[in-house]
């Protein structure tokens, strides 16, 4: 644990390591200075017991091997939204995608992409219409259906830690996990906290090393979502690991990015995975809808990245990169 000192003369204590396969990073001020690191690391760990698909005996796992589980609270919570907000985004979002992911080769090592009577195969499995939770119980239309939350996971987790500072009292945290994000009160120069937005370049694979916009906010669950780090080239076509599960193929748009603002980090995950998946267009659409929510489109125009924002974070961008 590192501790800081603010300009007002309070502590900041900044603690760092690993969990979900990526890591995390986490700064909050408390009055006694405790470390909650080995606490916070518990939680994460407990939380991975649930819904990790690297454990395998994980409850995520255990039910897509089809076991007889009872599910947990905290995979009933991320089930439930995963399914309200799939319904909300026409099925853009999916946590029964998995399948076409191993089939595209990203989640797995081989880089081949599917034909048309795979994927028409592959989709009888995929909806969230075709899985439900009964009595404590996942009950599947099918066997084959597997379920991955990873695209709602690490903001859930992030909701997690915070919810913990709060109850121990901490009212100035900031909370990052792979990059999904949870924020309030005031940093350690006491105005809001800056969150940085990566340039979607190609050659940009480092997270912070090069900007396109700062955020300054607070109070907030912050998630970005992209599709210029994670693709292979095949035949000369860049196939994206931002597949839509309705048509089974990888969406094809000028969007190269979007990071979602709301009241907690597991919605901003779910939304910028599915504002990712159907475009500018249709997730303009839906935040009609939604006035919860908040973004920042980032789009490629005619070989430039042009940003756009919801009216509600124009005063809140405190810098932007051309």
């Amino acid at each position: 644990m590192n501790t800081i000192m603010s300009g007002n003369g309070s502590f900041y204590s900044n603690i760092q390591g690993t969990a979900e396969g990526t890591s995390y990073n986490i700064t909050y001020q408390d009055s006694e200075n405790r470390d909650f690191q080995p606490r916070i690391e518990a939680l994460l760990a407990d939380f991975e017991k649930s819904l990790s698909v690297y454990d395998n005996e994980s409850v995520i796992s255990r039910i897509n091997r089809n076991e007889d589980v009872e599910t947990d609270a905290c995979f009933t919570t991320v089930f439930t939204r995963a399914k309200e907000i799939s319904a909300r985004t026409e099925g853009s979002f999916d946590i029964s995608a998995e399948p076409l992911f191993r089939a595209w080769g990203f989640s797995s090592q081989e880089k081949c992409p599917p034909d048309k009577e795979q994927i028409e195969e592959l989709k009888k499995y995929i909806g969230m219409d075709k899985v439900r939770i009964e009595g404590n119980r996942v009950l599947k239309e099918h066997p084959n259906i597997v379920l991955n939350v990873n695209a709602i996971a690490k903001g859930y987790s992030a909701d997690i830690v915070a919810s913990f500072l709060e109850q121990h009292g901490c009212s100035d945290y900031l909370v990052e996990i792979g990059g999904e994000i949870r924020v309030k009160g005031e940093n350690t120069q006491g105005e809001a906290w800056r969150i940085g937005i990566d340039r979607p370049s190609e050659n940009n694979l480092i997270p912070g090393q090069a900007l396109q916009v700062i955020l300054q906010i607070t109070d907030k669950g912050i998630a970005t979502s992209g599709n210029y780090r994670q693709f292979y080239i095949e035949d000369g076509q860049k196939i994206t690991h931002t597949i839509n599960p309705v048509t089974g193929y990888p969406a094809k748009h000028n969007l190269l990015s979007v990071t979602v603002v709301a009241d907690d980090a597991l919605t901003a995950d779910a939304y910028a995975t599915a504002f990712m998946v159907a475009g500018l267009d249709k997730a303009l659409e839906w935040m009609d809808e939604c006035p919860e929510l908040d973004a920042v489109f980032i789009c490629d125009e005619d070989g430039e990245y042009k940003a756009y924002c919801t009216p509600a974070l124009e005063d809140k961008i405190l810098q932007e990169y051309r």
